[in-house]
C-alpha cells in the first residue's frame, strides 16, 4: 500500500502544534520539544506511512510519548553527570522578545492581560500535574482522542487513562477556579 503524500503532509500539519505543545510542557524546553516532534514525524513517515491513515493519529502520539519518555530518561542521566558543572554556570533567564509583541488580532490591552493571565495560570497548572496526568489530559482534552486511543498512545490500560484524566481535571479545577467559572 503506497501512502498519499498530500494526506501525510496534511496529517503532519494537523498534529504538529499540539504535539509540540505536549512536548514543550513535558520538557519545558522549546528546542528539545522541536527535536522530539521532528523525530516523531520522521519516525511515523519512515516506519508507518504504509498504515491506513486512520491509524496515524494514535501511532504518532504513541511515538511522541515514547520520545518524551526517552528524553526524561536521558535528562535524568545528563543531570546527574552535569550536576557539578551546572552549579558553576549561571542560567540564561533572558526574555524572548517575540513574547512581548502586540497581538495581531487587535485585542485591547485589558483583554490581552486577561488572556495572558489565564494562559499563564493554565500553563502553570499543567506543569504541576504529574507527567502522566499532564499527557493524558492533553491527549484527551486537546487532541480529543478516545480513551482507547490515549491508552494505546501512552501504553497503559484504559482504566489508568480514566483515572489520570479524572485526577488531572480535578487538580486543574482546583488550581484554576479563579480564572474560569
Amino acid at each position: 500500500m503506497r501512502m498519499e503524500r498530500p494526506a501525510m503532509d496534511d496529517f503532519l500539519a494537523s498534529v504538529e502544534r499540539p504535539a509540540f505543545r505536549m512536548a514543550e510542557l513535558a520538557t519545558r524546553n522549546t528546542d528539545e520539544a522541536l527535536d522530539i516532534v521532528q523525530d516523531a514525524m520522521i519516525s511515523l513517515v519512515k516506519n508507518y506511512s504504509s498504515k491506513p491513515d486512520t491509524e496515524w493519529r494514535p501511532l504518532f502520539f504513541q511515538i511522541v510519548q515514547n520520545r518524551i519518555r526517552d528524553w526524561h530518561r536521558k535528562k535524568s542521566v545528563r543531570d546527574r553527570l552535569n550536576g557539578i558543572r551546572n552549579l558553576w554556570q549561571g542560567e540564561d533567564n533572558e526574555e524572548d522578545p517575540i513574547q512581548n509583541l502586540a497581538d495581531p488580532r487587535g485585542k485591547t490591552p485589558g483583554e490581552q492581560a486577561a488572556l495572558k493571565d489565564s494562559a499563564s495560570a493554565l500553563d502553570s497548572a499543567l506543569k504541576t500535574l504529574s507527567w502522566r496526568q499532564q499527557q493524558v489530559f492533553l491527549l484527551r482534552a486537546w487532541e480529543e482522542m478516545s480513551v482507547a486511543e490515549t491508552a494505546r498512545a501512552m501504553k497503559c490500560s484504559e482504566g489508568s487513562v480514566k483515572t489520570h484524566y479524572s485526577r488531572a481535571l480535578q487538580n486543574l479545577r482546583d488550581l484554576l477556579e479563579d480564572h474560569w467559572p
